[in-house]
């Protein structure tokens, strides 16, 4: 379980394929700071460690999860948000975030606003219903608020803090983006589609 609050950017240094699956060694300010079978957000991906030496771990994504998010575009140098999962005795500064991508969304409008910055982004239509005005969504594992939200599109705002600590500055149009929608929602969709019809 994570937050969406980003806590270091990674770089993606090597890149094995085997088989159906990718591993990917990145290097970050946290990664000596991992263990083995610890659980870490990449991009909003749940991963788990499979080793550490110095600055650098190795996490393995298998076909399932490259198909759902964009991971299987990965090249080498490319930077990835990571957090580590929540703390039970801290606060909750995002919202809850399970680390599994539901989809990818295209970014299709960036705006430089002068001291913030808005993207707006398409997305599958088969889950406009779990997108709300205000709403939360991590978008690459960041928490953020949805605002004009359409069929198949919505916007979110990006703070300076946010733009300089997370991938976020290299997303233009046409970039892909994983995103995962609020966990209640989705319960919420769950329990009205499961209900019987009067």
């Amino acid at each position: 379980m994570f937050t969406g609050i980003i806590e270091s950017i990674g770089k993606v240094k090597r890149i094995e394929k085997n088989g159906s699956n990718k591993t990917f060694w990145i290097s970050s300010s946290i990664s000596n700071e991992l263990k083995v079978d610890q659980s870490v957000s990449h991009n909003g991906v749940c991963l788990t460690v499979e080793g550490v030496t110095e600055n650098n771990h190795r996490v393995t994504a298998i076909e399932e999860t490259l198909v759902k998010s964009n991971l299987n575009a990965w090249q080498v140098g490319d930077e990835v948000n990571l957090e580590r999962c929540m703390l039970m005795n801290g606060r909750l500064d995002g919202h809850i975030v399970q680390g599994h991508v539901d989809a990818t969304a295209v970014c299709i409008d960036n705006q430089d606003l002068n001291g913030s910055w808005q993207f707006r982004f398409l997305f599958p239509g088969q889950f406009g219903k779990l997108v709300i005005e205000k709403g939360s969504i991590a978008i690459n594992g960041i928490s953020l608020t949805v605002f004009d939200v359409g069929i198949n599109e919505f916007s979110v705002a990006i703070i300076p803090y946010t733009f300089e600590h997370t991938n976020m500055k290299h997303v233009d149009v046409e970039t892909t983006v994983n995103i995962e929608f609020d966990i209640i929602g989705k319960y919420v969709v769950r329990i009205m589609s499961a209900m019987p019809q009067k």
